[in-house]
């Protein structure tokens, strides 16, 4: 029998990583890297120096906090997401973890026992996938239309009676797609006629392209039967290496994921909590002004395209932090990104990171993690894939 870690696959992006191994690149072609959707910038000089100051002045930062995090925080990200969906949440309905992947972890957790399942929607993310494996709940495979947006009715037909969860991810990691709110609205429907529960990991919802609430899920007074929201710090104020993040669900459903969060950290950082609710209420100038590039990023995405459409290549969805492609050549995938790698300089993840083994899909889609390009980083980045 295997072990939990072994009924799973090695972490992708370590896995690309060890691409670059023995690989020397040519001073006229340095490498871009487009492999990871994570801030390779620090927070900005004001939140680093209110961390600072945490970290002298403050010296309960230094112990273990509560598990459910800390209640300014807890508080905050309640105001705030309430305010943001025009809905109704409360500080008690709130969850801070150290990082959103804690907070999926967490979730399945209190959903799931052996042998469960739970749908998503493909091409899917990894780390999704790789804890219902170490968790040994079957990740059932929701394929997704050529919009990369799944169909509330397929998903129903693999409803079972060990399913506990549809998880969506909007803006889509790896596809970058943007849910519609009626497509939100559906897939919660859905599960609520079904007494299972709807994830929704809107890790990129700061970036996300559209005004105004994304859905309208917090609006229903009782989102809380079905709901299970999670959220990121980490890419809204360059918080990676301090692992924030958050879980919304009823108080009773935090009751169980307390078991969790106590048993694997017994708390979240505490630094990286003061800064979550330092930057929430001091940057929404700064953060705004992030949105701003990277929606310019993605406008340029759109403009370079041309170059490689006419190469036979096919933009898939644009989203978040993320291009998602369908590349021309015979060869899988997975062997273009090595090539890549080699030939072009350009160190991306293929599309069978996202898929199950063996699904025909994955073999010709890549995947663009753009955030850390400028404008003319992306220009040249299109320029080399041309040239493939």
């Amino acid at each position: 029998m295997l072990t939990r870690t072994a009924s799973t696959f090695a972490p992708p992006v370590m896995e690309a990583r060890r691409w670059l191994e023995g690989v020397e690149f040519p001073a006229n072609r340095p490498l871009i890297n487009v492999s990871q959707a994570a801030p390779v910038d620090p927070p900005p000089q004001p939140l680093r120096e209110a961390m600072a100051q945490v970290a002298l002045t403050d010296d309960e930062a230094h112990l273990y906090g509560p598990v459910l995090g800390l209640p300014e925080l807890r508080a905050e990200l309640a105001s705030q997401t309430s305010d943001h969906y025009a809905g109704q949440i409360d500080a008690a309905q709130v969850a801070i973890t150290s990082g959103c992947n804690q907070a999926f972890a967490a979730a399945i957790a209190t959903l799931c026992s052996e042998g469960d399942e739970v749908i998503l929607p493909t091409p899917w993310y990894f780390n999704h996938k790789m804890w219902l494996d170490m968790s040994g709940v079957n990740a059932v495979a929701l394929k997704t239309g050529a919009d990369l947006l799944p169909d509330p009715k397929a998903a129903a037909a693999l409803i079972t009676d060990r399913t506990r969860a549809i998880a969506i991810v909007t803006p889509n990691n790896p596809g970058g797609a943007e849910y519609p709110a009626a497509l939100v609205q559906a897939f919660f429907d859905l599960a609520r006629a079904h007494g299972i529960a709807l994830i929704v990991d809107e890790t990129y919802r700061d970036f996300d392209s559209r005004s105004g609430p994304p859905h309208a899920l917090f609006q229903d007074p009782d989102w809380h039967d079905t709901l299970i929201h999670l959220y990121s710090f980490s890419k809204a104020y360059r918080l990676t290496g301090h692992r924030v993040g958050a879980l919304i669900a009823s108080q009773s459903r935090l009751a169980e994921v307390e078991k969790f969060l106590d048993t694997v950290a017994i708390c979240p950082g505490q630094i990286g909590q003061h800064a979550a609710l330092w930057g929430m209420q001091k940057l929404s100038q700064w953060l705004a002004g992030e949105r701003d590039e990277i929606l310019a990023r993605r406008r340029a995405i759109t403009d370079n395209m041309p170059k490689l459409t006419a190469k036979g290549w096919k933009l898939l969805g644009l989203g978040g932090y993320f291009a998602y492609l369908e590349h021309p050549f015979k060869e899988r995938s997975d062997q273009l990104a090595k090539r890549m790698v080699r030939k072009a300089s350009i160190l991306c993840l293929p599309g069978t990171m996202f898929y199950p083994l063996g699904d025909p899909d994955g073999a010709c889609q890549l995947r663009i993690a753009f955030a850390n390009l400028d404008t003319d980083g992306i220009a040249v980045l299109f320029d080399r894939m041309a040239q493939l």
